[in-house]
């Protein structure tokens, strides 16, 4: 993934306190085929070519800390895209309209991360490594996608039946009787 030559910024390793500082932003229009483990999770049948692209924005922030300390590094992330998934009725391809509206806040390390985890309701990164948009992005994309993407109404009928298709056109095997239909008769 290339950064975007129009900003000094560079989204694939960026240095976030600095981003923050200067309250800058970032924004882009990338093709939803640069977020590899999004695109697995697409339908089979959608094309390179037919992919929407990704359109995300970042902006930095420092917000005065809580505890009178050094300003808290933010950054906002926002992003949409539609994205063709299987639908799990019929199988064929469902529009799906994907949103990402997160907060994120930068401490030191991992292990400041960690501690202050618990404690606290905003999503925490470290500095360290450098994080990369990209990356945050397809995570923030990923977790936006429905658990069961179906269509309000499949554009074709839907048999609700399980088994094999060929069964359904065999012949039909004869009722067992039930195992316990015996005692029914004992019961009287």
């Amino acid at each position: 993934m290339k950064p975007n030559p129009n900003t000094a910024w560079n989204p694939a390793r960026l240095d976030v306190r600095a981003f923050a500082q200067a309250g800058a932003s970032v924004n882009a229009d990338d093709p939803m085929g640069l977020f590899e483990r999004l695109k697995d999770e697409l339908h089979p049948e959608s094309g390179a070519a037919d992919l929407p692209g990704v359109h995300w924005q970042a902006h930095g922030a420092l917000r005065a800390a809580s505890e009178g300390g050094e300003p808290a590094v933010w950054l906002h992330l926002q992003a949409e895209t539609v994205a063709p998934l299987t639908c799990q009725r019929c199988l064929g391809a469902v529009e799906t309209p994907l949103q990402v509206d997160r907060w994120f806040r930068f401490v030191a390390d991992e292990a400041t991360a960690a501690a202050e985890d618990n404690d606290c309701e905003e999503d925490l990164l470290p500095l360290e490594p450098r994080p990369s948009l990209y990356e945050l992005l397809e995570d923030e994309l990923l977790m936006a996608l429905p658990l069961v993407p179906m269509h309000d109404a499949c554009p074709v009928p839907v048999s609700m039946q399980s088994g094999d298709v060929a069964a359904a056109d065999g012949p039909v095997e004869e009722q067992r009787p039930h195992p316990f239909a015996a005692l029914s008769r004992l019961k009287k």
